[in-house]
């Protein structure tokens, strides 16, 4: 299994911190999810990190056994 986790307010949209998730492409893994929440995690400010790992690129991610896939959404603060 690879794992999904969801940060900050993405959490709160998921309803959970983190999802088990079969491995594949992230495009089809994203199509198994409730829709209002792939839409969320594929907002244009949303930041992606693999492995721990801040993506740059998104495009043709295909997630590994074991791998870790954590949304980021922006922060704001004062």
């Amino acid at each position: 299994m690879a794992k999904l986790v969801f940060l900050g307010r993405l959490e709160d949209v998921a309803g959970l911190p983190e999802m088990a998730v079969q491995p594949g492409p992230v495009e089809q893994v994203l199509a198994t999810l409730d829709p209002g929440l792939a839409v969320q995690l594929l907002g244009e400010k949303v930041r992606m990190a693999l492995n721990g790992r801040l993506l740059t690129d998104v495009g043709g991610i295909v997630l590994g056994q074991g791998d870790e896939l954590a949304f980021l959404p922006p922060v704001s603060g004062g």
